[in-house]
């Protein structure tokens, strides 16, 4: 499934409460475009005692993440197009239990609106140097770690070699996922992303709600407002209020069929 181009390889395994690690190593081969399937990473649904079901995901690299707004939302699908066809859907995460909303059609979600928790800030980090130049950043954690920075020539950028500076750089230790957005009218942005353990995606939720909050944070767009953020593969909605951000987007099934590990 994807969501705006963010695709994952989506494992039915809510007969389990959790997933071995050895199985994680094993089935990582099949995120290779050449020689697997091709992914961004592996996400497992599970069952879970607080929650409709339970999101653990992997990265390409193996790497766990913590939460994942594009591959929430195709869980909430999965669950509601054959498990529970219901409105409200809520999911277990390592960054807490996020509530949603299913939007459907003909009795298929067709897109899902998730309330992904309040923005952390990190205000003491606001300027980076990387391979000599300074760039001005806003740290926002959407359950995981986002360097927002603020540009005109998104398009032109290399992210294939100045991706991975930003996120093995000193300043985080865990590294972090790295946002490079332009401001195309108020309430509308553009955004590349690079990803801790993915390196450039089509999309990333997370890093388009952090993009939102960092734009409003610095007066680009308009807080309880809804923010057009348009990706590579996509167009997310966010809306960022004082208790909680919201998103909005599509989730889309591409194939289901079985594989051997």
């Amino acid at each position: 499934m994807h969501g705006c181009g963010n695709d994952y390889i989506y494992f039915d395994n809510l007969n389990k409460t959790s997933i071995d690690p050895s199985f994680v190593k094993d089935a990582l081969w099949v995120c290779d475009r050449h020689k697997g399937i091709g992914g961004d990473g592996l996400v497992f649904i599970l069952s879970s005692d607080i929650a409709d079901a339970k999101m653990s995901m992997f990265n390409a690299d193996g790497s766990e993440g913590a939460m994942c707004g594009n591959a929430i939302r195709c869980v909430a699908k999965y669950l509601y197009d054959n498990v529970k066809s219901k409105a409200q859907i809520t999911i277990e995460t390592k960054s807490g239990v996020k509530a949603m909303n299913i939007i459907a059609e003909g009795g298929v979600a067709t897109h899902v609106m998730v309330d992904m928790g309040a923005a952390i800030l990190d205000p003491t980090k606001t300027n980076l140097e990387v391979e000599g130049k300074h760039y001005a950043i806003t740290c926002v954690s959407m359950g995981n770690p986002h360097a927002v920075i603020f540009m005109d020539d998104i398009d032109k950028l290399d992210l294939t070699h100045i991706g991975p500076k930003f996120e093995h750089h000193p300043l985080f230790p865990d590294r972090t996922n790295t946002e490079f957005v332009r401001v195309i009218a108020p309430n509308h942005l553009a955004m590349r992303v690079w990803e801790r353990g993915s390196g450039e995606t089509q999309a990333c939720g997370t890093g388009a709600c952090a993009a939102a909050v960092a734009a409003v944070l610095n007066g680009h767009c308009d807080k309880n407002t809804d923010i057009r953020v348009d990706l590579l593969g996509g167009t997310l909605t966010i809306k960022y209020t004082d208790d909680t951000v919201y998103m909005t987007g599509e989730a889309v099934v591409v194939y289901k069929g079985e594989v051997h590990i």
